[in-house]
């Protein structure tokens, strides 16, 4: 056998030999006086202190000998971080590695970048090196980046979407954390990218203008809660005077708050007029109201303000409906007698990019923002400083009143870092008490801030200081780690904090509201609301507010965290949830190609056979053949078996029945809003529900001062094509994914899911068992005919610990089954089936109003 061939003295040799020199331990050499003087070798006594000291030079050595084992060990520099702040970057730059493993990490990359590279110098100069700026500028020519973008890819996966350049997950495992922080801690999402529009002008031409393209059901656009710009307004806009057809999609609007504008505090129970009857109540809270501030309404020739917030990828359609009901408005202001003499105008501004916006979810969201924010001196008034001192306390957003507006202003950021996280202040005395309510109500004073100024905004766009700046004023200070004292020179920065709740409107209501409510419907109506801010700072300002937030341990979040909060939450998510909506079939488009692409790339044994299954379509939603307007055919399912369009057909083609003329003009839409309820309980009292629907929408109309629908408008036809935001709860087991069916049940086969359910609660089944009874209706698959509508967000809910999914389905079908629970005296258990796209198994669910 030859001799094994002697290593080369390379980097092995040298490894080796620093590992035995970091392991080694230096030892002192002894003299002769410190020998001991006995025989045996032991001293006759022994001084502690003294034996310490004196062998402090070996103890100073094992812990060096410790440190340089460890730092001479086989891991390189950025595998002794925590794995939290690993980065794949940081194993090819120094840079990315923290500044005490630097110079190691240096040492170990010099040899292997140049093995690597070839080279020693990079190939350009520093005179033709791209600098910085452009090279992220010429990144952006497809796409735009928010402030925090290089915060957010350093840590999440990135996507184009809507024209920016978006986190939409975080790299590491964080689906049940996440959840876990909205529900009992907090977490954040910079929503920066939703687009913004201003509108200046005349209080009523604004309001107006509102009224005609804005949803009719609730309250209007005029109204005191809103008008005084102390509350925020959700709602949904539509094409100009075109409601109901037209939807294109949820809005945010902000009225800015004047200082003539109040609003009349409302007494605790714990007042004088809380024994007092309504009547006297109320006329106490208006003379303590007036009292306090008096309340001056502004005129409707008085100059006004609007923010209008919405999804990014509606904005230009928007844009173009608030532009044409400006138009109409003011054409309707020049042909009326009573303001021809008035000349108004309004501008229509778009706002995008000029502020940073972080939504805050979670019952700690305000001791973030307590811990996060400084306000300066300006701000310590005494309504001000009531409500920031009740700020830290706060447990729960949902407390306070919905969409509640706050301005004020705060100190850079920067000086403060880091944060002291807030915490809620509990005395033991008061543990068996409950709490103390808000007692800060939204004022006009309250919600007033310089941020609704162009020139502030404009001023504010580039920091004063820079980051190195305030660090060298940081080193400068005698404790290490202590806050900067505001000077003159720094930055005050306006704010606006806005409060946010994620929910549906019929969780909200009180079961006392349902007639014969039953347990099934009262369990899905307990739906776990959501609440945090909404923060909205400056242009220019997104990082320094980004990490003092994130410095007080919030979780961040992309847009699967953001989806699945409103899933969680019961609430129709923007555009998934939307069909009809133009927003939608672009998203259902996006969607199918990426499931499409995906299917192919899979090979035939190990992917679904859509022709086995014969489903309908599996790669978008058929929301037509739902409504009834088109036959149940099967489309394009993307087999590879070959494909008859190139074949001569050997039979005679049947001719095609042209489709009856109502189904070319029943024009499909989307009934949803706070009065959803009322209207479909109102025609499902009548004999002829189309007609009772026709003089709702009217009545809806009337009410903002748009006429009547057309006398060509068929009440069958808007019957027909209406779809219902659904909420679907499995009856036992089963989840519904996205796009699964919703299928109608027979009267003989709803008796029997009734009576196979019944029996699983009378017990004897452990959890996930089901009776043989429902084992075998799950296995019998309705006809393409049955289908009557979609689920839109189906899936495991952590919340429910259950299935759980949102849909939509047609309000004929779904008057269809109440009439069915009557009849089989159900109740208000509304059955129906829901069969996955890729699956055969058919299971029971409850559907209930999603408004």
């Amino acid at each position: 056998m030859p001799p094994k061939r002697a290593l080369p003295p390379g980097n092995a040799g040298r490894q080796n030999k620093r590992l035995k020199i970091a392991r080694s331990i230096f030892v002192q050499e002894t003299s002769a006086s410190s020998r001991p003087s006995n025989s045996d070798g032991l001293p006759d006594s022994i001084d502690v202190e003294k034996f310490v000291e004196s062998r402090s030079f070996e103890l100073r050595a094992m812990q060096q000998a410790m440190k340089n084992a460890k730092a001479g060990s086989t891991h390189r520099a950025w595998q002794e971080l925590p794995r939290h702040l690993r980065r794949r970057a940081a194993s090819h730059n120094v840079r990315r590695v923290p500044h005490r493993l630097r110079q190691k990490s240096r040492a170990e990359m010099g040899h292997l970048r140049r093995k690597i590279l070839g080279r020693s110098l990079p190939k350009r100069g520093k005179d033709r090196r791209e600098l910085r700026t452009d090279a992220f500028a010429r990144r952006q020519k497809d796409k735009k980046w928010l402030e925090t973008h290089v915060w957010h890819a350093k840590r999440m996966h990135m996507a184009n979407m809507w024209g920016y350049r978006l986190a939409i997950k975080p790299t590491e495992k964080s689906f049940r954390p996440s959840h876990r922080a909205s529900v009992h801690g907090s977490i954040l999402h910079d929503a920066s990218y939703y687009g913004l529009i201003e509108l200046r002008g005349a209080q009523l031409i604004l309001s107006r203008t509102l009224e005609i393209c804005c949803d009719p059901s609730g309250a209007g656009p005029a109204s005191k809660r809103f008008l005084s710009g102390i509350r925020g307004w959700e709602t949904a806009i539509y094409e100009a005077g075109s409601y109901p057809f037209g939807c294109i999609g949820p809005i945010f609007i902000i009225w800015k708050a004047t200082a003539t504008g109040s609003h009349t505090p409302q007494p605790t129970d714990a007042s004088p007029t809380a024994s007092k009857p309504r009547r006297n109540q109320k006329r106490e809270r208006e003379k303590k109201g007036n009292m306090s501030e008096p309340q001056l309404e502004l005129p409707d020739e008085a100059a006004r303000t609007i923010w209008i917030r919405c999804h990014p990828a509606i904005f230009s359609l928007v844009f173009s409906a608030l532009k044409e009901a400006v138009s109409l408005t003011l054409d309707n202001m020049k042909k009326s007698p009573l303001y021809t003499q008035n000349s108004y105008s309004v501008e229509v501004v778009d706002l995008r990019d000029s502020i940073n916006v972080f939504e805050i979810t979670g019952p700690k969201s305000s001791q973030v923002i307590h811990g996060a924010l400084t306000p300066t001196i300006a701000n310590q008034k005494d309504e001000f400083r009531k409500y920031w001192s009740s700020l830290s306390d706060l447990q729960n957003t949902g407390s306070i009143p919905s969409n509640m507006v706050i301005g004020f202003t705060v100190l850079d950021p920067r000086l403060n870092f880091p944060p002291k996280n807030a915490r809620v202040r509990i005395e033991k005395e008061e543990l068996p008490t409950i709490r103390k309510p808000w007692e800060c109500f939204p004022t006009a004073s309250l919600a007033q801030s310089d941020i609704w100024d162009q020139s502030v905004r404009d001023t504010l766009k580039v920091p004063r200081f820079k980051k190195k700046e305030i660090d060298a004023r940081k080193a400068q200070n005698p404790v290490p780690g202590t806050h900067l004292k505001p000077t003159p020179p720094d930055n005050r920065i306006p704010v606006l904090l806005v409060q946010r709740s994620v929910k549906s409107i019929s969780s909200a209501m009180s079961s006392s509201s349902l007639p014969a409510q039953s347990f099934s419907q009262r369990a899905t109506n307990s739906d776990p609301n959501l609440h945090g801010w909404t923060l909205i700072v400056p242009k220019g300002w997104g990082m320094p507010f980004l990490t003092n937030l994130i410095y007080t341990g919030t979780r961040v979040g992309g847009q699967r965290e953001r989806a699945h909060q409103a899933f969680e939450a019961g609430a129709a998510y923007f555009p998934r949830d939307f069909p009809t909506c133009k927003a939608y079939e672009e998203f259902a488009v996006a969607r199918a190609a990426d499931d499409k692409e995906r299917w192919m790339k899979k090979p035939p044994a190990k992917r679904v056979s859509w022709e086995k299954l014969s489903t309908l379509n599996p790669w978008k939603s058929a929301w037509r053949v739902a409504l009834g307007l088109d036959p149940a055919s099967r489309t394009d399912t993307g087999t590879d078996y070959g494909s008859d369009a190139d074949m001569v057909p050997t039979q005679r083609e049947e001719e095609t029945q042209p489709e009856p003329e109502s189904s070319s003009v029943v024009r499909p839409w989307l009934l949803h809003g706070p009065g959803t309820r009322a209207i479909v309980e109102n025609i499902a009292r009548l004999l002829g529900p189309a007609s009772g629907l026709l003089s709702e929408i009217n009545a809806l109309r009337r009410k903002r001062e748009l006429p009547p629908l057309d006398a060509t408008t068929d009440a069958n036809a808007l019957l027909q094509g209406a779809l219902v935001h659904v909420r679907v709860t499995p009856c036992g087991r089963g989840v519904a994914d996205d796009m699964a069916f919703i299928y109608a049940l027979e009267d003989q086969e709803a008796r029997a899911w009734a009576n196979a359910h019944a029996q699983q609660g009378l017990g004897g089944y452990e959890v996930g068992e089901e009776p043989p009874d429902a084992t075998e209706l799950s296995k019998v698959v309705p006809s393409e005919n049955a289908v009557i509508g979609f689920v839109t967000s189906g899936n495991y809910s952590l919340s429910r610990g259950k299935g759980y999914a949102i849909g939509a389905i047609s309000l004929v079908r779904f008057l269809e089954i109440r009439e069915q629970a009557h009849r089989l005296r159900q109740g208000n258990d509304w059955l129906v089936k829901v069969r996955n796209r890729d699956g055969t198994v058919c299971r029971a669910a409850h559907v209930d109003f999603l408004e």
